[in-house]
């Protein structure tokens, strides 16, 4: 009887290690990764994730397959694509942006998931008391940059600005928290703010023409409409003479005069090695707090700031576009 006892627990612990923890036995992982929408901020952090889990593996003589897959900024087609990752047991997730975060985590909990280009946990999850650790199946890193100093920058760069329009996608939850603090932050320093959301790409000339029509500066946070839109929002903000401040880079190369930015490859990297230390065993994804970029750095777009004859102190860094 001990022994068949012994027997059953041993299959039960072996199963055990197919959810939270990886046993790190395995020669070959398969890792799905669901992308809201392609553009540079979410595809960068996508490439560092690869990169960082690939070159981990390699490390210990073991291989990573990758089943990428992009929803088209459709929230439903993230639920579609993850519940085939699911259907197939996968070895870990790897959501890129809120929508896709929120289908993994209605789609299972046993396949660890981590989250990247996430702003604010506690919001794309409903956790009213969020500390900071997931819990469960879940974790991953945020791309939020301090709000406060974002503040801090239009008072600096634009400091005439009497009123602040607050331009965000309604769908995006982690946006209106974005622009909730940024308003908290003006308030404190005496300057007016307005929310104006758009419900998405359709209605965000119209929004915007609002906005410009009564404030004297624009604030975007990091949003993925917005992200995919920045040649619109500049052909409407730029002739009329109004700066925009962006939450991150990418929105900040198409439309903005500065930004605070975090690496989006970096986030990525850095979920990349969490990964790692799920899939080989040397962590518990249950407890791994919130993974965030320490290293923010103050950017300016060059070519609008000069159309708009604005100047930039020296600590700020010129962003380099492209070819």
């Amino acid at each position: 009887m001990k022994k068949i006892i012994a027997l059953v627990l041993s299959v039960f612990m072996l199963g055990g290690c197919m959810s939270l923890t990886a046993c790190g036995n395995k020669a070959d992982y398969t890792v799905g990764i669901v992308q809201l929408v392609k553009h540079d901020a979410l595809d960068s952090a996508t490439q560092g994730f690869k990169d960082a889990l690939t070159a981990e593996l390699e490390k210990e003589g073991k291989t990573v397959t990758f089943d990428y897959q992009e929803a088209n900024n459709e929230p439903t087609v993230c639920t579609t694509i993850v519940n085939g990752f699911v259907s197939k047991n996968y070895d870990l997730i790897m959501a890129n942006a809120t929508a896709a975060l929120q289908a993994a985590a209605n789609a299972t909990e046993t396949i660890p998931v981590l989250g990247t280009s996430v702003t604010e946990y506690g919001v794309a999850l409903g956790i009213s008391d969020f500390n900071g650790t997931v819990g469960g199946n879940i974790s991953g890193t945020s791309d939020l940059a301090d709000l406060e100093k974002q503040a801090d920058m239009i008072v600096e760069l634009v400091p005439d600005v009497t009123k602040v329009g607050l331009v965000y996608c309604s769908a995006e939850p982690n946006s209106k928290y974005q622009v909730d603090k940024i308003a908290e932050y003006l308030t404190a320093k005496g300057i007016e703010s307005a929310p104006y959301a758009f419900t998405d790409s359709n209605d965000i000339a119209t929004v915007l023409n609002g906005a410009i029509s009564t404030c004297d500066a624009i604030y975007v946070p990091t949003d993925n409409t917005v992200a995919s839109n920045t040649e619109a929002i500049d052909s409407i903000c730029r002739p009329a003479g109004i700066p925009v401040i962006a939450g991150e880079e990418g929105i900040c190369s198409g439309c903005g005069i500065a930004t605070l930015s975090i690496s989006y490859y970096g986030i990525g990297e850095k979920t990349g090695k969490m990964a790692a230390d799920i899939l080989l065993g040397r962590a518990d994804i249950s407890t791994m707090p919130i993974g965030y970029d320490e290293s923010a750095v103050y950017k300016y777009n060059e070519e609008i700031c000069t159309a708009l004859g604005i100047t930039v102190p020296d600590n700020y860094v010129k962003i380099e576009k492209a070819e």
